[in-house]
């Protein structure tokens, strides 16, 4: 299988003071060019992969079921995704994946995903709180996947069951469509979709993730197992991803980029991503990521669990079992951990 590589970024760097560059590791990585990949961004711009002698060769994916397969084979080395049910069944046919590391968690104050609400059904009183989901048609992203997690956990909080809303699957961008022409009543959506409803005048936002869920892991860093195998490299990898982890953690601040590097996280955003108006980018709520990159264990496996219940996931797993501290751990010791 052929990858299209859709942006490729090659860094030099040298590293002896006679002027002799030494040789770079190329480390193939899958992402989908979000804003959630905001730390790998800022690690490339930044030169902190470079100041690590890895060079990242990055392909842009449209989703992240997209990556199991080539990640599983071991033509990507690394990937940046959401982890799905899909993963979960990947992994269950035996196809060696590990989560590494945190990518996008909804930390107090700070989500990339939010439940919104046409904006007549709230003005008219048909919606008033989320126990009035009850019957409304959401548009969501796909089965077995973080934003049906939240969903269901936003329902559970009120009382009800999954079932008792109707679900349209759309990608992100025809929900602002659907939510339009009326013919969804709501959806949970990831920014920067989220913020533009609300400011067309489409929906208000009712809920986010960061409250439905505290601490909800949305995504995280995975490596293949051949590249895990690759300790030293992947540690060297983990401690660039770190510092711009990091790097993006300084630029938040009141539930936006308004922290002190916040300016120049914004421009990376604006050069990585389709989002070039950075008055759009000051706008949006950012979601959260662990300093250390500890990934959230207990909420993976409450969503694979829901999962399961809904017959998405093949067969039960242990997440424990595909989640791998090492390279986190080994990172964060020599930079300095955060608590």
């Amino acid at each position: 299988m052929k990858l299209p590589v859709i942006i490729a970024t090659i860094i030099s760097f040298s590293l002896s003071s006679s002027g002799w560059a030494q040789a770079l590791d190329t480390v193939k990585l899958g992402w989908l060019a979000s804003l959630t990949d905001a730390a790998l961004f800022i690690a490339i711009k930044k030169n902190y992969f470079a100041e690590e002698r890895i060079e990242i060769s990055a392909t842009e994916f449209k989703s992240g079921a997209n990556m199991v397969l080539p990640l599983g084979t071991g033509e990507l080395d690394a990937a940046a995704g959401s982890p799905s049910a899909g993963l979960y069944n990947a992994i269950g046919r035996d196809i060696k994946i590990l989560i590494v590391a945190d990518k996008t968690r909804s930390s107090p104050g700070y989500s990339g995903s939010h439940m919104i609400i046409r904006k007549d059904l709230v003005e008219t009183g048909r919606f008033k709180s989320l126990v009035d989901l009850k019957g409304l048609k959401l548009a969501l992203n796909g089965p077995g996947n973080s934003n049906t997690a939240t969903v269901n956990f936003a329902l559970t909080s009120a009382g009800l069951r999954y079932d008792d809303i109707n679900v349209v699957d759309l990608s992100f961008p025809d929900h602002l469509i659907a939510l339009q022409n009326r013919s969804v009543d709501g959806s949970n959506l990831v920014e920067p979709f989220a913020s533009a409803a609300v400011a067309r005048g489409l929906a208000i936002r009712v809920a986010s993730d960061d409250v439905i869920d505290p601490q909800h892991q949305l995504a995280n860093i995975l490596f293949s197992s051949k590249f895990a195998a690759k300790k030293e490299l992947g540690v060297r990898f983990m401690r660039a991803y770190l510092r711009g982890a990091r790097f993006y953690l300084e630029a938040l601040k009141d539930s936006r980029f308004a922290g002190t590097t916040a300016e120049e996280v914004i421009s990376i955003l604006a050069e990585f991503t389709a989002i070039k108006d950075k008055a759009i980018l000051r706008s949006i709520m950012p979601s959260g990521i662990d300093p250390n990159g500890t990934v959230n264990i207990s909420s993976l496996q409450k969503d694979a669990d829901f999962y399961l219940s809904r017959g998405w996931l093949q067969n039960k797993i242990n997440i424990a079992d595909v989640v791998d501290h090492t390279f986190v751990d080994e990172a964060s010791k020599s930079l300095g951990r955060i608590r």
